[in-house]
């Protein structure tokens, strides 16, 4: 990892109590994800960044922007955003990014206070990528629970690939996750 990067990384989640709403922090085997969002679940949309170290020095970077909104599923209270995701990746020799459009949904199950879960799907047609990306696909999906008012522990799974023109794919990012969220 170049040495700018560890300082900027270190600032950004230090500063991150004083402009977001909340801070996820997930593992998978291969990979470490943080994510800051600036705005509540109450507000009309959400703003977010996001950094993935993967093995083999692979940097993923990603910026998120969403309308959003509450609503039901059946009867489950619901958080659903439409919107765009930024990612930028770097893994020498190659690298690339795309917009990707999609969405989230986090449903909350009343019976079990505390108790949520989240998908999230976007996709980048091959117009929407550049670089070395051909088209990519971000999935991710979790279930939570609310530890104390302000914490919440998650486990899913999340899944990052892109495409190259005439010459196959690449998983940027794979497998089953766990992970931390605090809320300012």
């Amino acid at each position: 990892m170049k040495a700018y990067r560890i300082p900027l990384i270190v600032l950004s989640l230090a500063a991150a109590p004083l402009y977001a709403a909340d801070a996820d922090l997930s593992l998978t085997n291969d990979s470490v994800k943080g994510q800051v969002n600036f705005f509540e679940t109450n507000s009309d949309i959400q703003v977010g960044t996001g950094y993935t170290y993967h093995e083999g020095s692979r940097h993923i970077g990603n910026v998120d922007f969403h309308a959003q909104g509450r609503t039901a599923l059946g009867n489950l209270p619901t958080t659903a955003g439409i919107g765009v995701r930024a990612i930028g990746w770097e893994d020498d020799p190659a690298d690339g990014g795309a917009v990707a459009l999609g969405g989230f949904a986090t449903v909350n199950v009343p019976d079990v206070p505390g108790l949520s879960f989240t998908g999230g799907l976007h996709y980048a047609p091959s117009i929407l990528s550049f670089g070395d990306s051909d088209d990519m696909t971000s999935l991710e999906l979790r279930a939570s629970y609310r530890v104390i008012r302000n914490a919440e522990l998650f486990a899913g799974y999340r899944y990052l690939n892109t495409n190259f023109e005439g010459r196959g794919d690449l998983n940027l990012d794979e497998g089953v996750l766990a992970g931390m969220k605090i809320f300012f």
